[in-house]
C-alpha cells in the first residue's frame, strides 16, 4: 500500500501514524479497516474523516518535485505518479477510496472511475486493439454488449460468446475458436449475469485460458480475464480467489447503496491495474472528489447494508416462490443441483439480494404488477437501501436484439428485483397486493 502524499503535492513521505492492519496478530477484517484505512487525520488538521479536497490542481514542493511526478505519469520512470498534480489523474479522495475498495478483495490495487461504464470501457480501450478478438459470457449489461459489439465493432474488433452457465467444454471450444480468429486480448466475464442471474464458472474459465495460452501472466498472447462483480461483490463474491485477473464494479450499487451518486471500479494486479490507471489518465475517466468522499461514507457500512438487504431477499424470495402467479423465482439460494449449484457452493459465500422473478404471461402481467407496487420503486439500479423493480426486456435491455433476448432468456414476463433494507413483512406485504393486480 502506497504512503499518502504530502498534500502540498510533493513526493510522497511516510505518515505520522501508519496504517494499522493487524491487531495482536489478528489481521483486521475489511468491515474495520472501512473506519480509517488509507486515511491520517494528521495530515487534515486532525478531522476524524477526510474533507472533500475540491481543487483541480496540487501546488508542487519545486520545480524537481514536478518533473519528478510527469516522469512517472508519462511511463519514462517506472513506479508510476508520485504526490498530487492534477485531479484528472488522482486526488486525496479518490486515493483513499482506492485504498479501501482494493482490501475487501485483497488486491494489490484499485481504480475508481466516473461510471461503472467509464471503468469497463477504460479497460477495453487499454487491451483491446484494432483487430482483436474479445471472448465473453452472455448475456452481459445491455450496454457492455453494445459497446464491445456495436462500438468496438467499427474498429474491427470481433466477438465470440458463451452462455453464463457454460461447461468447461463448451468455454473451451468458444475460446479455441476465438484463437483461430486472430489474437484475443480479453476474455470478460459477468457473474450472474444481468438481468437472468446465471453463474460463470470462473474457475472453468481460467484452467481454459491457462491450458491454451500458458498459465504464467508472463506468458505471451495470454489474454486477462475480468469480470463484472457489481451483483454479488465484494461481499458475497471474489472472482480473484478462482482465477479472476481484474474484478469490475459499477460502485453506483452496493458500494455506495443509497442511489446517490454514480461511480465505478476495477480491483486485481498492480501490473494490470497500471496500463489501465495510465489509460484513465488519458481520457480523464476518474470520479470527483465528491463521489469518491460519498463512497468513504458508503464503504462503512457496505456489511450492514448487503448482509441486512440479503437476509430481507431470502425471506421474501421463500414468499414469492409458491405464489401461484409465478412462473419462477432465479434466486441463487434456491440453487440445491446441477451445474449452477456448483458454481454456486464454489465461488459464492451468499446468494445476494437482487432476483430475477417470472411471472405467468408476458409483457402485460409484468406491467400491471409494476404498475401496482406501493413500496418497492419502479427504477432500474439495483443495490441501493430501497427495493427496486424493472421489466428488463422493455428497460435496461430494449436495445438487446430480439432474438438473442429470447436465446439468454430476457422474456417479457421477467422482472427484476432488487431487495433493500426495509421490513420485510412490509415488502412481501407489497408484492401480495402487487400480485394479486395481476389476477391468478
Amino acid at each position: 500500500m502506497k504512503d499518502e502524499a504530502d498534500l502540498s503535492g510533493a513526493a510522497p513521505r511516510r505518515r505520522p501514524r501508519p496504517d494499522v492492519t493487524e491487531v495482536g496478530g489478528r489481521r483486521l477484517r475489511p468491515a474495520t479497516l472501512m473506519m480509517g484505512h488509507g486515511f491520517d487525520p494528521a495530515l487534515s488538521e486532525g478531522s476524524l474523516k477526510p474533507p472533500i479536497f475540491l481543487t483541480s490542481t496540487f501546488v508542487f514542493e519545486n520545480a524537481a518535485a514536478g518533473k519528478r511526478h510527469f516522469e512517472g505519469v508519462t511511463g519514462r520512470r517506472p513506479g508510476g505518479a508520485e504526490g498530487l498534480v492534477y485531479s484528472r489523474f488522482n486526488g486525496p479522495n479518490q486515493e483513499i477510496a482506492e485504498h479501501r475498495l482494493s482490501v475487501w478483495e485483497d488486491a494489490e490495487e484499485a481504480l475508481i472511475f466516473s461510471s461503472g461504464m467509464s471503468a469497463i470501457a477504460t479497460l477495453l480501450l487499454t487491451f483491446v486493439q484494432p483487430g482483436d478478438v474479445i471472448v465473453h459470457s452472455g448475456p452481459l449489461y445491455a450496454a457492455t454488449e453494445t459497446l464491445i459489439g456495436r462500438i468496438l465493432g467499427r474498429f474491427g474488433v470481433q466477438w465470440l460468446d458463451f452462455p453464463a452457465g457454460a461447461t468447461p467444454e463448451q468455454i473451451e471450444e468458444v475460446i479455441a475458436r476465438a484463437k483461430s480468429m486472430g489474437r484475443v486480448s480479453l476474455i470478460y466475464l459477468e457473474s450472474p449475469a444481468n438481468p437472468t442471474n446465471a453463474l460463470v464458472d470462473v474457475e472453468a474459465v481460467a484452467a481454459v485460458r491457462n491450458a491454451l495460452f500458458g498459465d504464467a501472466p508472463s506468458d505471451e498472447g495470454r489474454p486477462p480475464i475480468a469480470i463484472d462483480n457489481t451483483f454479488l461483490g465484494p461481499l458475497w463474491s471474489k472472482p480473484l480467489d478462482h482465477g479472476a485477473d481484474l474484478s469490475i464494479y459499477s460502485l453506483t450499487k452496493y458500494a455506495g447503496g443509497h442511489s446517490d451518486l454514480v461511480a465505478g471500479g476495477v480491483v486485481g494486479a498492480k501490473a494490470l491495474v497500471d496500463p489501465i490507471r495510465m489509460m484513465r489518465n488519458t481520457i480523464g475517466t476518474i470520479t470527483d472528489p465528491h463521489s469518491a468522499w460519498m463512497l468513504l461514507r458508503s464503504l462503512e457500512t457496505l456489511e450492514l447494508r448487503m448482509s441486512r438487504a440479503g437476509e430481507n431477499a431470502e425471506k421474501v424470495c421463500n414468499w414469492l416462490r409458491d405464489r401461484p402467479q409465478v412462473e419462477t423465482v432465479g434466486y441463487l439460494g434456491f440453487l440445491t443441483e446441477g451445474r449452477q449449484a456448483d458454481i454456486y457452493r464454489r465461488h459464492c459465500t451468499g446468494a445476494g439480494s437482487t432476483f430475477s422473478l417470472y411471472l405467468k404471461g408476458g409483457e402485460k402481467e409484468a406491467f400491471a404488477f409494476l404498475d401496482a407496487l406501493k413500496i418497492a420503486h419502479l427504477a432500474v439500479s439495483l443495490g441501493g437501501t430501497e427495493t427496486l423493480a424493472s421489466a428488463p426486456a422493455a428497460m435496461t435491455h430494449l436495445s438487446v436484439p430480439d432474438d438473442r433476448k429470447q436465446a439468454l432468456g430476457i422474456t417479457d414476463n421477467l422482472v427484476r428485483i432488487s431487495i433493500g433494507v426495509e421490513d420485510p413483512d412490509d415488502l412481501i406485504a407489497d408484492f401480495d397486493q402487487a400480485l394479486a393486480a395481476i389476477g391468478k
